[in-house]
């Protein structure tokens, strides 16, 4: 198992690209999202994202990111190496993916650590905060439609006048492609990029009226319920601005 960690700057991108090893990805503060030909996930401080080997993607950061990678060969994986997931990071997780990464680890230090290591992300559980991908244009269209937008709520008969098609075949394609309804694949894209505002230096306010919440206490109660934590709180993680 290798491990790597870096330090990013706001608005980074790392272009397309893919491992031979699989890879977990993991950020001490800030925000990484990190997209597929499948869909976007975000690794957070308390999310990490597994990429299975061969995945073609791309990373982009929000805000100031300190991101640790670690790969494990194909035949020793301790997640599953089919598709990639976000897991939750619990504190002793957190703990033991930052000191793998420390400098200058002994190999039999390093050895301890790795396998107390695998056997916590083998309990690890999944934590479905994923924008998939579309593959029907009609369901593209309106994601995009959504996501170029999200301060003005859109009901399924507008987006079905705009793509045009019925909205009862719009709601069948989320269920069919996203497994969800539309409501629900709302909350979850703005909880995704509320996320990135957050991370980006944003208000709870202004990332309320961003994301489309009506008012800031019910994006704090919808981003709490997903999240597990308060916006605020979670903004509290963020860097501080570089001088």
């Amino acid at each position: 198992m290798s491990e790597n960690r870096h330090e990013h700057s706001a608005g980074q991108v790392i272009e397309r690209h893919r491992h031979d090893d699989h890879q977990l990805v993991y950020v001490i503060r800030g925000v990484l999202a990190v997209r597929t030909d499948r869909g976007a996930w975000v690794a957070s401080a308390d999310r990490a994202v597994w990429m299975p080997a061969g995945t073609w993607h791309e990373h982009r950061v929000y805000g100031a990111t300190e991101v640790l990678t670690l790969e494990f060969p194909t035949h020793d994986g301790p997640l599953d190496g089919t598709a990639p997931t976000v897991v939750a990071v619990s504190p002793l997780l957190r703990e033991l993916l930052i000191a793998a990464t420390e400098p200058d680890l002994g190999t039999a230090e390093a050895a301890r650590l790795h396998a107390v290591l695998r056997d916590r992300l083998r309990r690890a559980h999944d934590e479905p905060l994923t924008l998939p991908e579309a593959r029907d244009p009609r369901l593209a269209h309106a994601c995009r439609l959504v996501t170029d937008d999200l301060s003005h709520p859109r009901t399924t008969a507008w987006l079905a006048r705009r793509t045009g098609t019925s909205e009862r075949t719009l709601s069948r394609l989320f269920r069919l492609e996203f497994g969800t309804t539309y409501p629900q694949w709302r909350t979850t894209t703005r909880v995704f990029h509320a996320m990135i505002q957050l991370a980006e230096g944003a208000t709870v306010t202004q990332t309320a009226h961003r994301c489309g919440w009506s008012t800031p206490s019910a994006f704090v109660e919808t981003f709490t319920r997903t999240m597990g934590r308060t916006p605020g709180s979670y903004r509290a993680e963020r860097p501080p601005r570089q001088p």
